[in-house]
């Protein structure tokens, strides 16, 4: 261990903060053989061993013994003169055609490095760890920072005498910083707009992290801004005790009259008593220049930004309106400025969330809709002229949200991107079939989503640029080759152009490339009233129900593909066609006249008929055993398109992660740990934040209208009796009962959610029967994107050595919220 004396200028902070940066000099590293995929299953020797007490690293001491016979042993590793460990060895492991077994996301090198610091005496310090997916210190779990970004700061209570960090990761650069103070705010990972020169300038929002890393949480806390001479006062959210938060604040824009970088000065209060100071710079620019604005995300209550190319000469309505999603590593506004303004429409960049974020899927493609809805508003496009178009990662977006979405666009053009995250950078399975048995089988099935060439016939309706560089490295042009296959088989209308000799980025026109927005402007979307053909597959209600006037409403089977082609004709007064694992379809009648007759015809079924009542009137139709048949509205407490599942999507509609406190003091702790590893998860991954309560303060008036974490179990957590009374799990101390099932144990776990009396909203439950249940639950894979994970899934602490041979049982709740054999897999004994 060594001392530098990089003070706190380098976290962006004052002085008063820190002493000095504490590095390390060395540590021991093992070849773990963990794995972290895109699923909901991950291995972890280490942290199976860490948890059943049976890890003691020393130098050239025995780990495990691999596969093929080979000793994995400790060894002892130094730092470099920066710090930085910088491991990379030989892989242990082989390729195998288990999926869930599948080496391909193993580190490089060391999965994990053993580091210790001898504290002098008990101490509060920000621990910082670039380049590591992920930590413990004393067995607690932290969120790492495997982009090195620099702004991840985890307060943390070092014990007098030894502390004891396992650090996952070949390249990390590890730093202790003990504090003076517990409060402190931070500079380095700022959420701010432009402030755009005009004379309507007032106030704007901005976010900064806030650590505390003091035992009890700070609440009554405010932000004095003060900008120009203008000073605003805002009250923030209470912040957990030793733990972060991305707080929200404003300031008075109102002097600014010209363009430039202005500081803004930065007071932390607890009421008049000042607790920490910082500055920032705002940036303010002209209306003709690209700009980047914030907002509220109703995910979560944090705030996020979008960026805009402004339309040459200044917006107007009804004129184009595009929609770019950028690559892995880019910032929005960064994507903004690579376009010149067009005279016939305005650009808007979505985030992502973060620059690498969720892949546009998940929270990702959450982003984007936000970011379209508020563009739609803000600049008021034609409807008929709205594209989508976005670079590498963001290829894979346009490829995503171009398929999932195919009602929304005129036109889209992918550049330099590839279809499926299943076929790029995932070492999980391809498809559902690669499964070895029917846990594995559910489990894949519920990432269906990502798998964007079965999705393909939904682009039909919608004309494709494809633009590739011939000499791309990062993503191949072999990707734009299987999709140009692919749509030859049925398109008729896409373009491609492969520009010779380009790499993966040849400039700006890699994605300002004018032959593309010509391809645009020739493109216009149908009215619904003109289309009368619908070809149209999802994977999930709850992700994409609706195309033009056919709404899949429920399915027969969750998360497998359902699709509908249906044809209407208007002077016949009929509507025919063929559908596949739909359960409730939904069509709307606007384009019929009140009092029209119609003749519907499903799958060679009997034919219905059905008499248009009024305009706007819709119809439901129910598969049944014999066929279909006219139907009402389902109850609100079905499963509909505002609230299908999986268990990802109870993290949405700000969220309140709500945390057991009602066991033994080793119990509460787990459910803590587990509830800050996921916060912090959820800030680094999606500049996001989130409310944290102890279960004794959650009252349902209090956190109307958001959808509920729970973290613990039936005898801990008091929030389980107001919330899951009625649910078909139940998980107590030492035991889960799922139906008429019941399995025994301390090291059990579950993941689930439940549907709350609000038809919109959701309970998502972290649930364990005992303190090795839970630890066996902290590692979380349902923040990255892409990932899939069912409506519920058991497991035991066996899957962190023996991957999805852990998992008891895997499936999903049927349209009512029911427990059936055929939707669920598994062994509960």
């Amino acid at each position: 261990m060594k001392i530098t004396g990089m003070l706190a200028l380098l976290l962006g902070i004052t002085p008063v903060m820190a002493q000095d940066t504490i590095r390390f000099e060395k540590a021991l590293a093992v070849q773990s053989g963990s794995r972290y995929g895109r699923e909901a299953v991950y291995t972890d020797l280490l942290s199976y061993r860490l948890f059943s007490n049976r890890l003691q690293p020393a130098e050239g001491r025995l780990f495990h013994r691999s596969a093929a016979g080979d000793s994995v042993v400790w060894s002892a590793v130094k730092a470099d003169e920066n710090g930085r460990f910088r491991i990379f060895g030989r892989r242990n492991f082989q390729r195998s055609n288990n999926p869930f077994l599948n080496p391909g996301a193993v580190d490089r090198g060391a999965d994990y490095l053993y580091i210790t610091y001898t504290a002098p005496r008990a101490t509060a310090a920000l621990l910082r760890v670039q380049g590591s997916a992920g930590l413990y210190i004393n067995g607690a779990p932290h969120m790492g920072d495997p982009y090195s970004a620099g702004y991840m700061h985890i307060p943390v209570l070092l014990k007098k005498g030894l502390n004891e960090m396992y650090i996952r990761g070949a390249n990390v650069l590890p730093e202790l910083i003990p504090l003076q103070q517990p409060l402190h705010l931070h500079t380095d990972d700022v959420t701010a707009p432009h402030i755009i020169i005009s004379p309507e300038n007032s106030r704007v929002k901005v976010a900064l992290v806030v650590s505390n890393a003091g035992t009890r949480a700070a609440t009554g806390l405010s932000v004095v801004s003060t900008f120009l001479g203008k000073s605003q006062t805002s009250a923030i959210f209470a912040i957990p005790a030793m733990a972060t938060r991305k707080i929200i604040f404003e300031v008075d824009a109102s002097a600014v009259s010209q363009k430039g970088k202005y500081p803004c000065n930065l007071v932390l209060k607890n009421g008049s008593a000042t607790i920490h100071t910082a500055g920032i710079v705002l940036e303010a620019v002209l209306p003709s220049e690209q700009y980047s604005n914030t907002f509220i995300s109703p995910i979560d209550g944090s705030l996020q930004y979008y960026a805009v190319t402004p339309q040459l000469g200044g917006s107007k309505e009804q004129e184009a309106l595009f929609l770019s999603v950028h690559g892995a590593g880019v910032e929005a506004i960064g994507q903004a400025r690579a376009y010149k303004s067009k005279s016939w429409g305005t650009l808007v960049a979505a985030t992502n969330r973060r620059p690498r974020g969720f892949n546009w899927e998940d929270w990702g493609r959450l982003d984007a809709l936000e970011v379209l809805q508020m563009a739609q508003e803000k600049f008021k496009p034609d409807p008929s002229r709205i594209y989508l178009t976005g670079h590498s990662m963001g290829g894979h977006g346009t490829w995503f949200l171009g398929a999932t979405y195919p009602g929304k666009w005129a036109a889209i053009g992918p550049a330099a991107g590839y279809a499926s995250l299943k076929d790029y950078g995932s070492a999980d399975g391809r498809i559902p079939d690669s499964a070895r048995t029917e846990v594995e089988r559910f489990l894949l099935r519920s990432g269906n989503q990502s798998d964007v060439p079965r999705l393909a016939a939904n682009y039909q309706a919608l004309g494709i640029y494809i633009l590739h560089g011939d000499s791309d490295r990062v993503v191949p042009v072999t990707y734009a080759r299987q999709m140009r296959e692919l749509l030859g088989g049925f398109h008729k209308d896409f373009s491609y152009y492969e520009y010779p000799g380009g790499e993966h980025w040849f400039g700006d026109q890699s994605v300002d490339w004018p032959p593309l927005f010509d391809y645009f402007k020739w493109h216009q979307r149908q009215p619904d009233s003109a289309t009368h053909v619908i070809d149209f597959t999802t994977s999930s209600p709850g992700i994409s129900a609706t195309l033009r006037w056919a709404t899949i409403y429920q399915q027969i089977h969750p998360l497998q593909y359902s699709r509908v082609q249906l044809r209407r004709n208007r002077a016949a007064a009929a509507i025919t066609g063929n559908t596949q694992n739909v359960a409730l379809l939904k069509l709307a009648l606007a384009d019929f006249t009140t009092g029209t007759t119609l003749q519907i015809v499903l799958d060679s079924t009997p034919a219905l008929s059905y008499r248009v009542r009024a305009a706007g009137d819709s119809l439901f139709l129910q598969r049944t055993k014999s066929g279909w048949a006219v139907a009402t509205a389902p109850p609100a407490a079905d499963k509909n398109p505002l609230r299908y599942g999986t268990f990802k999507e109870a993290f949405n509609h700000h969220m309140v992660f709500v945390v057991g406190t009602g066991g033994t003091a080793a119990e509460n702790e787990v459910n803590r740990n587990k509830a800050i590893y996921d916060a912090e998860s959820w800030y680094y991954r999606g500049n996001g934040a989130v409310d944290i309560i102890n279960d004794a303060d959650y009252t349902a008036a209090r956190y109307s209208g958001r959808n509920i974490i729970l973290y613990g179990n039936a005898d801990n957590n008091s929030a389980w009796k107001l919330l899951l009374p009625e649910s078909p799990i139940q998980v107590k101390r030492n035991t889960i009962t799922v139906g008429n099932k019941s399995v025994a144990g301390d090291n059990l776990a579950a993941y689930f959610i439940w549907p709350q009396k609000n038809p919109a909203l959701l309970v998502g439950v972290i649930a364990a029967t005992g303190l090795k249940g839970m630890q066996a639950a902290y590692a979380n894979q349902y923040f990255a994107g892409g990932s899939g994970f069912p409506d519920f899934m058991v497991f035991s602490d066996q899957m962190l050595k023996d991957g999805a041979a852990g998992v008891k049982l895997a499936g999903f709740f049927n349209n009512s919220w029911r427990l059936t054999s055929e939707e669920m897999a598994g062994n509960m004994e």
